[in-house]
């Protein structure tokens, strides 16, 4: 018996390394020493700090990785996964300086994991991050023909004296959302529930994932569903640059706006939304009906429309929004903050 009568293919692990190499590498920041394929990625810190302070985060894609397993689409699940980590340690004010993935799969499939690593690639780009490094597990017997799993790893940088970390929202300032792509990475759970077993208008039940919704466009319910989470670092951390007053923010994902809006607040504080003021897209009204999804279920389990959250100054909201809109951001003036423990309300009417 060898290695690759167990399952697992050490040649073809060495021929995907280096197939993804010059990707890989097209993601290189000036801070980052060394080459590809050590045991360990170096990363100076950049300069102009005066106290940086490192900040962290890590995350997966969920099951939507199930869609893109079903439909053979693997190209846009890495840019989710950069986006779930980036995102992330964007609330703190932060700038991404590198990231990491982790890529376990059953046997060794170089189309499907250079397809996977394309996305990740692309998502370091947006966020202007490098990929310094990863690992690629093949396990035989663990995961099932066709089926991998993910997760990354985001190390950013801010300066110790503009961390955002609740302790400068005012009870009257102003929430501004920012518009998702769709539903991101989260809530995937029930949208495969929804598309297996939802009520179809004609009668029946149940929908495939190649054929489209004619509410929904032409797209098939695959590749809408697949739609990559926004990053959203470009914009925000050149609005701050520019010196637009932001007080806080939130990343929208498990748990909607109800569980993530909050952690962004003060002690003493809660947030009012204001009813109907974003467009909810067609996709989540689909679910809902196809799935007789109530509507709390919808917010505390969906983006809902709005996948960032920026807490600004009263006076600042007009030209918070116009440098949003200049730089072809689609954003809302949806709430404001007011005193109490927590709470996000003003969801329904």
């Amino acid at each position: 018996m060898d290695y690759r009568d167990a399952g697992v293919d050490v040649e073809a692990g060495r021929s995907f390394v280096q197939r993804i190499r010059t990707m890989v590498d097209s993601t290189r920041r000036p801070e980052v020493l060394g080459g590809f394929g050590g045991f360990s990625g170096l990363c100076e810190l950049p300069t102009g700090y005066r106290e940086p302070v490192l900040v962290s985060g890590t995350d997966g894609v969920g099951t939507k990785l199930k869609i893109a397993q079903i439909t053979q689409r693997h190209s846009t699940v890495g840019i989710d996964l950069v986006a779930m980590c980036v995102n992330d340690i964007l609330t703190s004010g932060a700038e991404p300086l590198f990231f990491l993935d982790y890529l376990a799969i059953g046997k060794l499939e170089p189309a499907t994991l250079a397809a996977v690593v394309e996305g990740i690639v692309a998502g370091c780009h947006q966020a202007g991050c490098a990929l310094l490094g990863g690992e690629t597990a093949e396990m035989p017997g663990f995961y099932g023909p066709g089926e991998y799993d993910l997760a990354g790893f985001c190390v950013g940088v801010v300066e110790k004296s503009q961390i955002l970390d609740g302790s400068q929202v005012q009870v009257g300032d102003r929430v501004i959302g920012l518009a998702s792509s769709g539903v991101h990475s989260n809530g995937f759970s029930l949208v495969r529930k929804v598309v297996a077993e939802g009520q179809r208008p004609e009668g029946g039940s149940g929908y495939r994932w190649d054929e489209s919704v004619p509410a929904l466009g032409n797209l098939s319910l695959g590749e809408l569903l697949l739609t990559p989470t926004r990053i959203y670092v470009d914009p925000v951390l050149k609005a701050r640059r520019e010196g637009l007053p932001i007080h806080g923010m939130a990343h929208i994902t498990g748990g909607g706006l109800p569980e993530n809006l909050p952690r962004c607040l003060g002690p003493g504080q809660s947030i009012h939304l204001t009813p109907n003021s974003w467009p909810v897209p067609t996709l989540f009204s689909w679910l809902a009906e196809a799935g007789q999804v109530p509507e709390m279920d919808l917010y505390n389990t969906f983006n809902m429309g709005l996948g960032f959250a920026l807490i600004v100054p009263a006076a600042e909201v007009d030209s918070a929004l116009s440098w949003l809109a200049e730089h072809q951001m689609a954003a809302y003036l949806v709430g404001e903050v007011v005193a109490g423990s927590g709470q996000v309300t003003g969801l329904t009417e």
